[in-house]
């Protein structure tokens, strides 16, 4: 009987151990998904910014050739 509580102990901490480790992981993950979001934002802004700038096809006037 005292085995098995002993076992039980220690898988209970491996499986403490793993928790831990996955909650660490995605805590990670999580920083690093928002850190991406940021920076899509910020490139989509800039993107928006440099269309805005390019004249459509119909209103550019044709080039010297034509």
């Amino acid at each position: 009987m005292n085995d098995r509580i002993t076992e039980l102990e220690i898988r209970l901490t491996h499986l403490e151990d793993t928790l831990d480790t996955l909650n660490t992981t995605i805590i990670a993950q999580h920083k690093l998904i928002d850190q991406l979001q940021l920076q899509i934002e910020v490139i989509e802004k800039k993107l928006k910014a440099v269309e805005s700038n390019i004249a459509d096809e119909k209103d550019e006037t044709p080039p010297p050739h034509y």
